[in-house]
């Protein structure tokens, strides 16, 4: 692959960050439908087995790692057999439903096209988005709920971001659970890479083959509200910060803010 192909597929997703991040929240409502026949969506499969749960802080970074794989593999380049999903993904929402799966079930969704994760204890599948219209068998019988992990950092202040890691910063003080932070994570990763394809490829080149490391912090409220005001702006790239907005869906209101990514370190 050459290096202008490297991410190439992500640049829509780029220009739709910098648009998703202007809305007012009563606007993200308005802006967040979709026919149903358009909705596509990236699946990410937890693996849970009965005797032993990942730890919270692995699967979120393992969710980080997969989803922004999927994208900047070599099948995701333009004329890759990947590229199309991808791109059509890319230019809309990019809704992640996180799913789990054991045993069998796990080893089935092995069959299907995407890229597992291992990070510590937990192992993640990141599935090539579809339309959900479409959905896999295999994929459909899998529960959403369920995924809950209990969460084993302490909240803090903010971390310095280690050296060739993407520091995942979330909120102490707003209640999700691990499959909604995963979902968010797997945000974060991908709207990192796009911006990083646009302005800083060699990073974004020796992100990935280092393995796109990602490590998870838990902030308090007020750490969180001086990362807030960095990643909230406009300019929030140049501080190398990359805030994910949520739709408001599941969980929470519409316009929160559930990660702040810190790429200073890549």
């Amino acid at each position: 692959m050459t290096p202008e192909a490297f991410g190439a597929v992500l640049a829509p997703l780029a220009e739709r960050h910098a648009h998703w991040m202007s809305l007012r929240d009563d606007e993200v409502l308005d802006d967040r439908d979709e026919a149903a026949e358009d909705v596509r969506a990236m699946q990410l499969i937890l693996r849970l087995e009965r005797e032993q749960a990942p730890s919270w802080s692995s699967a979120l970074a393992a969710a980080c790692t997969a989803a922004t794989a999927i994208c900047l593999d070599e099948r995701a380049a333009p004329g890759g057999a990947w590229h199309d999903p991808v791109a059509g993904y890319v230019r809309a929402h990019i809704r992640k439903v996180t799913r789990r799966a054991r045993a069998g079930q796990w080893q089935a969704v092995q069959d299907l096209p995407g890229t597992t994760v291992t990070r510590r204890d937990a192992e993640v599948r990141a599935l090539l988005p579809g339309p959900v219209t479409d959905l896999d068998k295999r994929v459909g019988k899998l529960q959403v709920g369920g995924t809950d992990l209990p969460v084993d950092l302490r909240a803090g202040d903010r971390p310095v971001a280690p050296a060739g890691v993407l520091l995942l910063q979330l909120p102490a003080h707003i209640p999700m659970t691990a499959g909604k932070l995963m979902a968010q994570t797997g945000h974060a990763g991908m709207i990192t890479a796009a911006l990083l394809s646009a302005t800083d490829g060699g990073a974004l080149q020796r992100w990935w083959a280092a393995g796109l490391p990602t490590t998870v912090a838990l902030l308090t409220e007020r750490a969180w509200s001086a990362e807030h005001i960095l990643a909230g702006d406009a300019h929030a790239w140049e501080h190398r910060r990359v805030a994910v907005r949520d739709a408001g869906f599941t969980e929470i209101d519409p316009g929160t803010v559930t990660v702040i990514a810190d790429a200073t370190g890549l």
